[in-house]
């Protein structure tokens, strides 16, 4: 989100030393991924697939999942009140951004880009910091998705799902802003752009 590592950890109370120590052995992670995915195209088609789909379906699941976890649960202390409202939010809010990506941004992406490429881009990563507010807000609710120790099979479904998406939509947002976006950044920058990198794989 264009925050600095400093800042980032300071604002989490996170020792910087440790971050980035634990950061430096995901470089090769990092390095594999840039790989895999040498073109454009190919990560675009795995993000529709792995990421744009998968949301798609999981999302309706856990909202009616929280549902019956706070009518059934409503008197337990650690209920996730308002849990389902803020997982629809999320959905509704993620469903535009995705359409807005696969309606305007993967076309210009798959057709080399153009100048005004940095304009959808910007909008993008603003959206990706809204989930993240909004992954931080579930975080909240469910007191850092930790079910308590009498909580029944449903309860328990609902956190392990919602820990996969928490997960799923942290590495989607990575995969964008870290490995997608930045082969667009000579058009961010104003500089000229290379069409070569949005070759077939």
């Amino acid at each position: 989100g264009d925050v600095s590592l400093r800042n980032a950890a300071k604002e989490r109370n996170l020792p910087l030393d440790a971050l980035e120590a634990e950061l430096g052995s995901l470089g090769a992670r990092d390095n594999g991924e840039a790989h895999e995915f040498q073109s454009p195209t190919a990560l675009i088609a795995h993000i529709l697939s792995r990421f744009h789909a998968v949301h798609r379906e999981e999302i309706p699941d856990l909202v009616a999942l929280a549902k019956k976890v706070e009518a059934v649960h409503r008197t337990h202390a650690m209920v996730p009140n308002g849990l389902a409202a803020a997982l629809h939010k999320l959905g509704d809010e993620l469903e535009t951004h995705m359409a807005k990506e696969e309606l305007v941004l993967f076309p210009l992406m798959r057709q080399g880009g153009n100048p005004v490429i940095e304009h959808p881009i910007a909008r993008m990563r603003h959206e990706h910091d809204d989930h993240g507010a909004h992954l931080r807000e579930l975080d909240r609710l469910t007191h850092g998705i930790t079910a308590p120790a009498d909580a029944c099979r449903t309860w328990q479904a609902l956190y392990a799902g919602l820990a996969k998406l928490t997960d799923d939509l942290m590495e989607h947002i990575h995969l964008e802003n870290n490995i997608l976006f930045p082969r667009f950044s000579a058009v961010e920058s104003g500089a000229g752009f290379d069409r070569s990198v949005c070759g077939s794989r």
